[in-house]
């Protein structure tokens, strides 16, 4: 008799364990956007992304600067996603945690009108 209340509860412990490991959430990812390509065009590298709700997306300066991202007006609180301040030096890096999904069009003030434009798909 011992040794089956033993093994129940062995067996309660391992199923418990089991539903605690699959009730845990992943945890978020962090995507890296290149502003500037390696082979120095002006474009952002990838210039589209899809990520999860909770992921966060971290833009790094490569080549030549300066270089900012400014979302879409469409967008909602593209204001206070935007980071305006121009990045300058090789490496420097902003990120945003994405919490709502949907289209985040953005562009880069200064290269604008070259298409240095991406996009963020929230899923």
């Amino acid at each position: 008799m011992r040794k089956l209340g033993v093994l129940l509860g062995s067996l309660a412990v391992i199923l418990f364990g089991s539903i605690a490991l699959v009730a845990t959430p992943a945890l978020a990812d962090t995507v890296v956007v290149k502003m500037g390509t390696d082979s120095g065009m002006l474009a952002f590298e990838p210039a589209e992304v899809r990520i999860k709700v909770g992921d966060t997306v971290r833009w790094v300066n490569n080549k030549l600067a300066p270089h900012n991202v400014v979302f879409d007006s469409s967008v909602k609180n593209a204001d206070k996603l935007s980071h305006k301040a121009l990045a300058f030096a090789p490496g420097e890096s902003f990120e945003i945690k994405f919490t709502d999904p949907g289209v985040y069009p953005y562009y880069c003030e200064p290269h604008r009108g070259a298409g240095m434009i991406g996009k963020v798909i929230v899923e």
